[in-house]
């Protein structure tokens, strides 16, 4: 299925009034759909896996804003350090650590969002509090990153008050991170919601959301790769 272009409009519209930020999920999808989408004016793209998103980088238009939003590998963050967007996702402080080397080796600030650990699920990633408040102590320590905001996953459940009591948690801490002063910090982004659940994040305050199937159609299965 191509990009659902009067599909797009409407999610466009919506966002618009709050000013939202919308990441098109493109894992999977071939280039075709890609530039459809950009021609229709969005920017911001959204992948999963590594050698996927360092082909796309590669061979589509160059002001494409990538954004890696699946679970990171530490052995991997060198492959997208030199052109990606924002790493989402930051889960550990051995992978900022790492995000950091790497930004140094290339002279250059890297923009991060640490992802919180909101859903129910045990197989979601995410730092919880205590983990949280390690990382920021070492912010001052890592130059080379530059963590401008948080990013959740709700469960995966049609119960919404569920949902709801997630996203407001972390919009709680979000709002709580406002006050705080230190290198490294600069907190501008929410990133919660994606296409089953992304007029609930926004109204619980969420400014970056991800949408894949609403725009390209329910994806293929990837084949099995390394990844």
């Amino acid at each position: 299925m191509a990009f659902l272009e009067e599909q797009y409009k409407t999610i466009k519209e919506e966002l618009a009034l709050t000013k939202t930020t919308l990441v098109a999920v493109s894992k999977t999808k071939p280039h075709e759909d890609i530039l459809e989408a950009y021609k229709s004016g969005i920017k911001d793209f959204g992948e999963n896996y590594v050698q996927e998103l360092v082909e796309k980088s590669e061979q589509l238009p160059k002001d494409i804003r990538w954004h890696f939003i699946g679970h990171l590998q530490t052995n991997k963050v060198k492959y997208i350090a030199p052109f990606v967007y924002i790493i989402h996702g930051v889960d550990s402080e051995k992978l900022l650590v790492e995000i950091n080397k790497q930004g140094q080796k290339l002279n250059k600030k890297i923009n991060c969002l640490l992802q919180i650990h909101i859903a129910q699920e045990e197989t979601k990633f995410g730092l919880n509090e205590t983990e949280l408040k390690t990382i920021l102590t070492q912010l001052p320590k890592l130059q080379f990153v530059n963590v401008i905001g948080f990013m959740g996953m709700a469960s995966f459940t049609s119960e919404q008050t569920l949902i709801k009591k997630e996203f407001d948690y972390l919009k709680g801490i979000f709002d709580n991170s406002l006050g705080l002063s230190m290198a490294n910090f600069n907190p501008s982004i929410l990133s919660m919601g994606m296409s089953a659940d992304y007029h609930l994040a926004v109204s619980c305050g969420s400014n970056m959301v991800r949408i894949g199937s609403l725009l390209f159609g329910e994806r293929n299965k990837p084949e099995a790769k390394i990844d």
